[in-house]
């Protein structure tokens, strides 16, 4: 438990520091959780015997996330991994088979959307929305939307745990996830608004978007630690790897963040923009 705590606090301390110095820092960030989330999948998936395309669909998730900074450059992007990757299969024909090409293709865009729209939501909007600049850099549009992300999907997994913990009765999914309750899905989405709301309050946010984002996070969230635990279930792995002491990998850190980032994303662009 000591090894958890703090490794998460120190985890905790490194998100921050990359998260308010933003630019080129936080971009190398990204890359660097995308690059070890790929690898990851790569490894759980040949634990099946599923020879995923490790360096080449490292190589393309970290040009999928970098076309975030080139507003034209996503479908483009994404139809020249296609293409890369179904060549791999006419080329090596025999040893990288059409499952390799197909959970390759999943792996990139499952890890590299997310990260590229996590990339996109931090350069959302370059103005001060929350206090005033401090040692600790300034709270813009895009760092303030970025905290809204992680707070909401920290405390989407706190409250449904400590809730499930207390009142948990019913399973929620338990052939994939047997801890998860109904109950603590539900205290999760309270929380979760409550936690969003206060930090929109702050920040001078619609109170009702503010709703909407902590009610959406909290769902998309619970998808998202879902997705996970399936693909391990799947492959048979307990923990997508152990970088984290305590924690496990990349992927069992970020997996909720994965599906809350681009939620959080499109809420902030359609509708508090307006």
């Amino acid at each position: 438990m000591l090894t958890r705590i703090i490794s998460g606090l120190i985890g905790a301390i490194c998100v921050a520091i990359f998260v308010q110095l933003g630019g080129i820092v936080f971009t190398i960030g990204i890359l660097l959780l995308a690059l070890g989330a790929f690898n990851e999948y790569s490894k759980m998936f040949h634990s099946k015997g599923v020879p995923v395309a490790r360096y080449w669909g490292i190589l393309l998730t970290i040009l999928l996330v970098l076309t975030s900074l080139c507003p034209q450059g996503p479908m483009l992007m994404m139809m020249l991994i296609v293409t890369i990757v179904m060549f791999k299969v006419i080329f090596a024909y025999g040893k990288f088979t059409v499952e390799a090409a197909v959970t390759t293709l999943a792996g990139i865009f499952y890890i590299g959307i997310p990260f590229y729209h996590i990339l996109a939501l931090r350069m959302l909007g370059s103005h001060v929305v929350l206090g005033e600049p401090h040692w600790f850099g300034t709270f813009t549009m895009g760092t303030v939307l970025i905290w809204m992300a992680l707070i909401g999907t920290w405390a989407s997994d706190s409250f449904a745990y400590f809730v499930g913990s207390a009142f948990g009765k019913h399973r929620l999914c338990p052939n994939i996830s047997p801890k998860k309750s109904v109950e603590g899905f539900i205290g999760g989405i309270v929380g979760t608004i409550i936690c969003v709301e206060i930090v929109g309050y702050f920040a001078g946010f619609n109170p009702w978007v503010m709703a909407l984002m902590g009610a959406g996070i909290a769902i998309i969230g619970t998808l998202g630690d879902l997705v996970e635990s399936s693909i391990k279930r799947y492959t048979g792995i307990k923990d997508s790897g152990n970088l984290i002491p305590g924690h496990g990998g990349i992927l069992d850190r970020f997996d909720s963040l994965l599906f809350t980032g681009p939620f959080v994303y499109y809420v902030a662009l359609y509708l508090l923009a307006k």
